[in-house]
């Protein structure tokens, strides 16, 4: 066993609503179901609140007096965290996709980074297509700018560009997006 050890303490969540107890103020605005909101004392709501074995959940405290409701804070919670766990899931992940050219990119390297470009629009991704100019390379712009309008104009049945080409720097730069199925 540790020296100094401290004894095993259970953490419990924060809960991120005051409940029962835990709800400070004297008085109280209830919301009921199908009924006008009334004012009231806690210790009056708490115990319609028992009355039912629920919970009485402070939904607004900033507001005077705060706003309380009467319901099952754990299935509360728990329906709290299933809408969030559904939400992430329905999120997509944006994956981009490089494929780099130079400005004397011969054919049969253009056909095979094409064949590479329609797979990666095929799966979803969007594809980022550069051609990067070294050195004195930089005077070919116009043969970059037409190698990404010919690259575009090859995948224009599988994405849409979202950018045309644009010099930054030594890189001349295409965005391509999938089409929507």
């Amino acid at each position: 066993m540790r020296r100094n050890s401290k004894p095993f303490v259970k953490r419990e969540e924060a809960a991120q609503h005051r409940i029962n107890d835990k709800i400070f103020a004297s008085e109280i605005r209830l919301v009921i179901e199908g009924q006008e909101p009334q004012v009231m004392t806690v210790v009056k709501a708490i115990a319609l609140a028992e009355e039912q074995e629920l919970d009485l959940v402070e939904i607004s405290p900033n507001a005077t007096p705060p706003v309380c409701k009467i319901m099952d804070y754990k299935k509360f919670i728990y329906n709290q965290k299933r809408k969030q766990k559904e939400l992430k899931a329905k999120q997509s992940k944006v994956i981009l996709k490089e494929i780099r050219f130079g400005p004397n990119t011969d054919d049969h390297d253009f056909a095979f980074k094409l064949a590479h470009a329609k797979k990666f629009l095929e799966e979803g991704s969007k594809v980022k297509a550069f051609v990067f100019f070294k050195g004195r390379t930089i005077v070919f712009k116009d043969r970059g700018e037409i190698l990404l309008l010919k690259f575009a104009q090859e995948l224009a049945e599988l994405g849409t560009v979202e950018q045309l080409p644009k010099l930054e720097g030594k890189k001349m730069i295409l965005l391509i997006n999938p089409k929507k199925k």
